[in-house]
């Protein structure tokens, strides 16, 4: 009976040591399976962290490279020119047309002429007809009186006719100069409208230029921003897998120190 007792002893020893050694190995797969899913995702991590930072960094190169080659800040009126020298002086145009104004003395002269030749031949006339020379002085004065106005009507016309010329030339030269005026102006005015339009033009091409320069450098940093982001998640995923290793390793090493001690007791018991 003692015999039979021990022997029942021992096989209830051995099917619990059995069972404890099914269950440490069940546990030692499971932390080798966690400890090589743990190795392939921290590679996993490892790579993808490795693939942000280069992002990042060429991200962070563009950047510095945009913001070096920026267009350096222009002055655009720095091209605008003093358009004085396209107005000229018009005094030189301009004269009295009435300084050179003159007595008509050829209308007296004329007259006095005629008076000569008309008394002269008034007293060859009485002469011939032998009239009394107080008829021949009549004669004389009233000749002379005939003369007298129409050297008078003469003098006048041709008094306003200077007139008239200096007047004209006045008008012409009052016009003369006013054309010059206009067309200084024009041409002042026209220099003023091309320097400005030039000034604007300039303002434009930099100012849109610069909106282009900032567009892509915020585009850039964004993403510079974005792949230090995923680094750091992958990084941070990537440590949580390896943690996850070293716990794998731990628990395979509990479970081989179990087995061994079970194996042990076992023994002893046997």
């Amino acid at each position: 009976m003692a015999v039979i007792a021990a022997a029942a002893g021992l096989a209830v020893g051995s099917a619990a040591a059995g069972a404890v050694a099914v269950g440490v190995g069940l546990a030692g797969v499971s932390a080798a399976t966690s400890v090589v899913g743990g190795a392939i995702q921290s590679g996993q991590e490892h790579k993808a962290m490795v693939n942000a930072r280069n992002a990042k960094e060429v991200a962070a190169a563009k950047v510095k490279s945009l913001q070096d080659g920026r267009a350096d800040i222009i002055n655009p009126y720095a091209g605008v020119t003093s358009l004085s020298d396209m107005a000229s002086d018009l005094s030189g145009m301009m004269s009295n047309p009435f300084e050179s104004l003159g007595v008509a003395t050829q209308a007296a002269e004329i007259q006095a002429e005629e008076a000569d030749i008309s008394l002269a031949n008034t007293l060859d006339m009485l002469r011939s007809t032998g009239a009394s020379a107080g008829g021949a002085t009549a004669l004389a004065q009233a000749a002379l009186a005939s003369k007298k106005g129409v050297s008078s009507s003469i003098e006048q016309q041709e008094a306003q006719n200077e007139v008239r010329r200096a007047q004209g030339q006045s008008a012409l030269m009052e016009a003369k100069v006013g054309e010059q005026r206009r067309l200084q102006g024009i041409a002042i005015s026209e220099g003023q409208r091309e320097q400005a339009a030039d000034a604007q033009g300039k303002l434009f091409e930099f100012n849109a230029q610069e909106d282009r320069d900032n567009s892509d450098i915020s585009y850039n940093i964004a993403k510079e921003t974005g792949g230090a982001q995923r680094e750091a998640a992958a990084r941070s995923r990537r440590d949580d897998a390896t943690a996850g290793i070293f716990t794998g390793v731990g628990a395979v090493a509990s479970g081989l120190a179990s087995t061994a001690l079970t194996a042990g007791l076992g023994g002893k018991k046997a």
